[in-house]
C-alpha cells in the first residue's frame, strides 16, 4: 500500500498472533486442518489504516523462528511499517477459531502463554526510537493483560507517547481470562492507561470496571451516554469515546450501530442490518481505524464515527483479521450506492 505522506503515521502496540481456524464453519479438528491466518488487535488497525492510505507502524515483539519472520512478511505486504518490531527465542502467541453458525456461537480458544511478546523485559522497546515519526499511538487492553511485563511495557509506551506530545488511543478489549491467568489488577492498570488517553474506545460495561461505578440500573439506552460522560469527568485528558452497539438474533444475522461521545455531547448513528456474516473476528478493530482514520483527517465527530461504523460493517464480509477495504469502499456503503456490480 502507497501510504499519504500528508497523513500523521500511527504507531500500533501489541502482540501478533496466529489465528487457527476450523474449516467451512466445523468444529475444532472435525476435519484435519485448519485455516491460518495472522492477526492480533492492535496489528489489525495497523493494516487497515495502511488501507486507508494513512503510514503505520507495527511495534511488537515475535519470536526469533519461521512463524514470526512469516508474520512479519505478512505486515509489510500490506504496507505496514515493522522497523521497530523486535525478535527474541520463545514461541508464537497462537488462538484456535471454532466459527458459530445459525444458534451456535464461535469459540476462541487462546494459547499465548508464555509467547516471545508475554515474556519479553519490560524496556525492551526503545520507545524513543518507536514513536520518532508517529503522531499516534494506538494499542488495546489486551496487550497488558498478557503477562505482568506486558502491562508494564504498555504504561511505558503511553507515558513516553504523553512526554512527547504523541496521542494516544486506546481500545479497553477487556479480557477477563487474560487477567486472572497471572490475578492482574485490572481497574488499576486500565485506569493509569485511560488517564494518559485522548481517543478511548469503550463500552459501558468497561467504563463500569474501570471507574467502580454501576450503570444496570440507568435505562438501557442512556448507559454509554451516563457512563461516557462519568469517564469524560474523571479523565481531563480524554477528549472523545466511541462504541459500537450490536443486536444479535443468531450467528448469522446482527445488526450493528455505534455512538461516539466528548465534551460536545452524544453522537449516534444509522443501524445497519448484518445477515449472512463471513467473519466478525477484527470488526472492533476496523471500527477503531476508522474512526481513527475520521479523527486523523479532520472529519467531525459525526463523520468520524459513521466513517468506523461502515468499515465495521465491510469487514464482516471479509475472511480473517485484516480489514481489507479501501476509503472509496467505505464510501460507497455510507453513500448507499446500491449492491450492483462496481465495473
Amino acid at each position: 500500500m502507497r501510504a499519504d505522506q500528508n497523513l500523521p503515521e500511527v504507531a500500533c502496540y501489541g502482540e501478533v498472533l496466529l489465528r487457527l481456524t476450523a474449516p467451512h464453519h466445523g468444529t475444532l479438528l472435525q476435519q484435519p486442518s485448519l485455516e491460518v491466518n495472522v492477526g492480533g488487535a492492535e496489528a489489525n488497525v495497523a493494516v487497515s489504516l495502511t488501507h486507508f492510505g494513512h503510514p503505520a507502524s507495527l511495534v511488537s515483539v515475535l519470536p526469533d523462528n519461521a512463524l514470526g519472520h512469516a508474520a512479519l512478511g505478512e505486515f509489510r505486504r500490506h504496507g505496514v511499517r515493522t522497523a521497530a518490531v523486535q525478535f527474541r527465542s520463545g514461541r508464537m502467541g497462537l488462538y484456535f477459531l471454532t466459527a458459530g453458525a445459525g444458534h451456535r456461537p464461535s469459540e476462541v480458544l487462546y494459547d499465548r502463554a508464555e509467547s516471545a511478546f508475554a515474556l519479553a523485559p519490560a524496556d525492551l522497546i526503545d520507545w524513543e526510537l518507536a514513536l520518532a515519526d508517529s503522531s499516534w499511538l494506538h494499542l488495546s487492553g489486551i496487550t497488558p493483560a498478557v503477562s505482568p511485563p506486558a502491562a508494564d511495557s504498555a504504561l511505558r509506551a503511553v507515558r513516553a507517547a504523553r512526554a512527547r506530545g504523541v496521542s494516544v488511543s486506546f481500545d479497553c478489549n477487556y479480557r477477563a481470562k487474560l487477567w486472572e491467568r497471572w490475578h492482574g489488577g485490572a481497574r488499576t492498570i486500565l485506569r493509569d492507561l485511560v488517564n494518559e488517553t485522548d481517543l478511548l474506545f469503550a463500552e459501558q460495561r468497561d467504563i463500569a470496571l474501570i471507574l467502580g461505578h454501576d450503570y444496570e440500573q440507568v435505562p438501557a439506552e442512556q448507559r454509554f451516554e451516563k457512563a461516557a460522560t462519568h469517564a469524560l469527568e474523571a479523565f481531563p485528558r480524554l477528549q472523545r469515546i466511541a462504541t459500537t452497539v450490536r443486536v444479535q438474533r443468531n450467528v448469522d444475522d446482527h445488526d450493528l450501530a455505534a455512538a461516539i461521545c466528548s465534551r460536545a455531547g452524544l453522537r449516534t448513528t444509522r443501524r445497519y442490518s448484518l445477515g449472512q456474516i463471513v467473519d466478525r473476528i477484527g470488526s472492533g478493530d476496523a471500527f477503531a481505524a476508522g474512526v481513527l482514520h475520521g479523527v486523523l483527517t479532520g472529519c467531525d465527530d459525526q463523520a468520524a464515527v459513521d466513517f468506523g461504523l461502515a468499515a465495521a460493517c465491510l469487514k464482516h464480509s471479509i475472511p480473517g483479521d485484516f480489514n481489507r477495504v479501501g476509503v472509496a469502499d467505505v464510501r460507497h456503503l455510507l453513500q448507499d450506492t446500491g449492491f450492483t456490480v462496481r465495473r
